[in-house]
């Protein structure tokens, strides 16, 4: 098979992830990026002579190495999942007919639970935003949004104004996977938005052309994702927040303060977007282990001191 075709698989692969799984571009670049390193690793590791010839040994040895290089396991397994996405859409494709990775486990040996911010956190970061300069205002209505909201950072950097209902405190979400749902807000950050809106979002636009995008950068242009986290760091750690903060852990936050009041697991999965179930069991976790500090500090029999 001619290079060019094999390089036209790869891209197939990358427009479907584009145009039809609508992911964001940092993830279509990291799905790339692992699967052009499989490719030179095949290559300069007995040749490579198309993907529709790769098979089980060939990854199985790849795998090896990622381990033998001492890769985080977190990293191996996210290079091995982009390589099993990839080949279950080659198969489905019916560009290869045996799926290479179908009999590769991937197992980890134990799940990360979601890093969050407690309430007391969370107000103590806003509260630290009182002027009345735009980009504090701005900066409220963001932080607002994404803590009442659950939505992903790439969900909040892409939303337009349109999208939100205000009379009905609801937000049509263009979530992962051309999929939509709603997710609703309270009235904090129904004034915060507002605010913004009147007070701050005309005058970081100035003369720029209005594409619609909610929220706005210093130059009038649309936030990036790389552009929140920045903001999101910079806030946080000067409100005594310690510590790499990302915009993710305000989803986490989301979730579990949802069930730590006592919201039902589906009604958690609707809000965040989750297609399964088991994605959002994650969150039980957090809040059973809170449960259990909570049971320990709490029950009397643990506050009482023994006798003498």
């Amino acid at each position: 098979m001619p290079e060019k075709e094999k390089d036209q698989i790869l891209e197939q692969f990358i427009s479907y992830l584009q145009f039809e799984r609508r992911y964001s571009e940092k993830t279509i670049e990291a799905y790339q990026k692992d699967l052009l390193e499989v490719k030179s690793f095949l290559k300069a590791n007995g040749g490579f002579s198309g993907w529709e010839n790769v098979e089980a040994r060939d990854v199985e040895v790849y795998l090896q190495q990622l381990a033998s290089n001492k890769l985080a396991q977190t990293t191996q397994l996210r290079k091995a999942s982009s390589l099993r996405s990839f080949f279950r859409f080659l198969t489905k494709r019916k560009i290869v007919k045996v799926d290479p990775t179908q009999t590769i486990a991937l197992r980890a040996s134990g799940k990360r639970l979601p890093q969050f911010f407690y309430g007391s956190e969370i107000k103590q970061v806003i509260e630290t935003m009182k002027d009345q300069t735009p980009l504090t205002i701005r900066n409220l209505a963001l932080f607002e949004l994404f803590y009442t909201t659950g939505m992903r950072v790439s969900e909040v950097s892409s939303l337009l104004i349109n999208q939100i209902d205000f009379d009905s405190k609801l937000i049509l979400v263009h979530g992962k996977g051309n999929k939509d749902r709603y997710t609703a807000f309270d009235e904090n950050t129904y004034k915060a938005l507002k605010d913004y809106l009147e007070n701050s979002r005309p005058k970081l636009l100035g003369r720029k052309e209005d594409q619609n995008i909610l929220f706005l950068n210093n130059f009038g242009d649309p936030i990036t994702d790389r552009g929140i986290e920045y903001v999101m760091k910079k806030v946080f750690n000067k409100a005594g927040i310690s510590g790499n903060v990302h915009p993710h852990e305000l989803r986490h936050s989301f979730a579990t303060a949802m069930l730590n009041n006592g919201a039902d697991l589906r009604t958690v999965q609707e809000l965040l977007g989750h297609s399964n179930l088991s994605t959002t069991q994650i969150y039980t976790h957090v809040t059973m282990k809170h449960l259990q500090s909570e049971y320990e500090k709490f029950f009397p029999r643990n506050t009482e001191k023994e006798d003498d």
